[in-house]
């Protein structure tokens, strides 16, 4: 089984993965952001650094998800391929932070990996206004994160809502943040897993 939880930065997938691991026993695939050797580089110099991130992001992941269907695991996995394809990458090119040469080499690797992947049997989204978004990240302290400017988390929460209106490779559960405050409440924590159990039910 293969548990997915999508969202913009700050949005809570990161919490949420570790506490449905937890609950369901599955393992954990985080995002690698501890020994990502690029995102300091990035958010200092966005421009310079966006297609290195990029692909570096790309690579992980499809690394997660062909281990995944190999091993047959049951993962919960923090931020998916399709969103690096999808949101953060045309999200820089249309800034202007990263050229048209290096996103169609984007674009193109993504389409020839997309030839060997399977959807999540279920997909979480995390729904949060960029209020939310701020107060999270402010309260974890990331020191790269510091340089996060509001518009860039704007577009990329406007990019999200297009994406996940148009998602149809599977299974999608949509959780409010601005509302349920899972990370430090044990009934919201409930309510989400038992919509999961609802969703997984029916995939059998």
């Amino acid at each position: 089984m293969h548990l997915a939880i999508a969202g913009n930065i700050g949005s809570g997938k990161t919490t949420l993965t570790g506490l449905l691991a937890k609950h369901y026993n599955y393992e954990a695939q985080y995002e690698d952001v501890d020994d990502n050797p690029y995102l300091d580089d990035f958010y200092e110099e966005m421009q310079r650094w966006s297609f290195n991130l990029q692909v570096y992001f790309l690579r992980s992941r499809f690394e997660q998800v062909i281990r995944v269907r190999e091993e047959n695991l049951n993962v919960i996995q923090d931020r998916t391929i399709y969103e690096d394809a999808n949101i953060f990458a045309p999200n820089l090119h249309a800034m202007g932070l990263m050229t048209a040469r290096d996103y169609n080499s984007y674009s193109g690797l993504f389409e020839l990996m997309e030839r060997n992947l399977q959807a999540p049997d279920l997909l979480i989204y995390l729904r949060a206004s960029v209020p939310t978004l701020v107060d999270h990240i402010q309260k974890r302290g990331r020191e790269y994160e510091n340089s996060i400017r509001i518009d860039y988390l704007r577009r990329l929460n406007e990019r999200y809502e297009a994406w996940i209106n148009t998602y149809d490779k599977g299974k999608v559960l949509i959780i409010n943040v601005d509302k349920n405050k899972f990370p430090e409440n044990a009934e919201d924590l409930g309510e989400i897993i038992r919509q999961i159990d609802s969703e997984l039910n029916g995939l059998f």
